[in-house]
């Protein structure tokens, strides 16, 4: 499992007025930490992608991110992007209950509703600037004609202006939020029916989303700090749950039980979040030695090897691997417990098991060729750059495979496809400087023509590009 934390998702312009939007990309445009797991995007994938084609949408062309938070929260934003806290797939009692809410940001899609939400938040914006301005200008003429009868004496007839502004601009404030507010009502509600059809046409029940939508009902009497995100960017009416209802009594599906192939995965992936996320001895009380089912088992194995107890931890993982050698996942825990504990040539041989089972997966051939670079053995780099490139291949733009790849070609000698790779990531991260840098000194030793020297002429374009673009001051 790997974190990434990511700063500065792009907010709206400043707005004059304090407005608190619903919109989903405002309430998440501070600080986000994403996680990266095998595992659980495939797991999420199983469930999503049925969906992504009911909304007449390519599966391959939505991207799913885990947010490491544990409030209940999933929106989709800024393109093809879905986003899932981590806290929403451990409060998900089964899968039907996630499956709900995919569907339901599915509605989203199919309604073209990320579009429309961008217009919507300009006219609140709009709406709510005018009527500041407005408001402004009758707090000052009333400031002035109040002035005016006190220079002729009237009693207390003078009001300050300055303390009518503030209630003016929030008055604004309530003004736009009303706006957005009854523009997001109608969208949640048209996302919920989207939904609903999406799960009857694959004969799924929407028990789950009602399920979910009844763990929220209590959260709409906190106050607004302590309410899940969800609550907040999902305003969530008696008419939307009952929608939900009336459709789970009328459904000829709502009695069908989520697949029986996903009941498992969705208890691993739980199992697996919590004992990454919460303290190992939460993970212990709440996963106890009498339980000896799979997720139990693995959430104890990562508690043992958090702490670190290996010799808790490796007989746990290879008990599940003598169970399932062909298990990727469990091969893939083996090699981190490994590698983290400073054994990368015991590492190796498992993340290239996990490999072999899922040849098609980016994350595991990054892990795998970042292992081989970092056991510093010379003999592995020649695999190490076949296992990144292949990563590159299916994810072109995660620049840590392109940082991993530079430092294999750099420690094998050859410096023009170290300053490539460095130069691709340097692109990526946003450091335009030093991607043109590096760029003009991996031209220098490549071949006029090739491939990488035309792709580094395109790199060397892009940066001189970003670097000529005015700074928004």
């Amino acid at each position: 499992m790997q974190f990434k934390r990511i700063t500065g998702l792009v907010s709206s312009a400043a707005f004059v007025v304090s407005l608190t939007i619903l919109a989903p990309r405002e309430a998440y445009a501070q600080q986000l930490e994403f996680i990266r797991d095998a595992e659980i995007e495939n797991t999420l994938r199983q469930y999503a992608n049925p969906l992504f084609a009911q909304a007449g949408v390519d599966p391959n062309a939505v991207e799913i991110h885990l947010v490491k938070d544990q409030s209940l929260n999933a929106f989709v934003a800024e393109g093809l992007n879905l986003f899932i806290n981590t806290g929403t797939i451990i409060q998900a009692d089964d899968p039907g209950q996630l499956m709900g809410v995919i569907a339901h940001e599915c509605g989203h899609i199919a309604g073209g509703h990320l579009v429309r939400g961008e217009e919507a938040m300009s006219n609140a914006m709009t709406t709510g600037l005018a009527a500041m301005v407005l408001g402004a200008a009758a707090a000052i003429a009333a400031g002035r004609q109040d002035r005016s009868a006190y220079e002729k004496g009237v009693p207390g007839a003078y009001t300050n202006t300055g303390a009518l502004l503030p209630a003016t601009l929030g008055a604004a404030g309530e003004v736009a939020y009303k706006t957005y507010a009854s523009f997001s009502r109608t969208i949640e509600g048209s996302a919920d029916t989207a939904g609903l059809q999406f799960l009857d046409n694959l004969h799924m029940s929407a028990r789950g989303l009602l399920a979910f939508f009844e763990k929220l009902e209590g959260e709409e009497l906190l106050v607004t700090t302590r309410q899940d995100p969800y609550v907040r960017t999902h305003p969530l009416t008696s008419d939307r749950v009952d929608q939900v209802r009336n459709h789970v009594e009328h459904s000829p599906w709502s009695d069908v039980p989520p697949p029986p192939e996903f009941v498992e995965p969705h208890q691993r992936m739980r199992a697996k979040l919590a004992a990454f996320l919460n303290p190992p001895m939460s993970t212990l009380y709440k996963y106890k030695e009498s339980d000896t089912s799979v997720p139990a088992r693995y959430a104890r194995a990562i508690a043992y090897y958090r702490i670190p107890d290996l010799d808790h931890a490796l007989p746990l993982i290879d008990g599940l691997i003598a169970e399932r050698p062909n298990d990727p996942y469990f091969h893939e825990l083996r090699g981190q417990i490994l590698y983290e504990n400073g054994r990368p040539m015991e590492a190796i041989p498992e993340y290239k098991a996990a490999v072999k089972v899922l040849p098609e997966n980016a994350l595991l051939h990054q892990e795998l060729g970042q292992v081989e670079v970092e056991s510093e053995d010379p003999a592995q780099l020649a695999d190490a750059k076949e296992q990144l490139n292949a990563a590159i291949r299916k994810e072109p733009d995660d620049p840590g495979t392109w940082r991993l790849l530079a430092v294999a070609y750099g420690r094998d000698g050859d410096e023009p496809m170290a300053a490539a790779g460095m130069a691709e990531y340097a692109l990526l991260v946003g450091r335009y400087s030093e991607a043109l840098f590096q760029a003009n000194k991996a031209l220098k030793g490549l071949k006029h023509g090739t491939p990488i020297a035309i792709r580094m002429e395109d790199v060397r374009a892009q940066a001189e590009q970003h670097q000529d673009k005015p700074r928004n001051r």
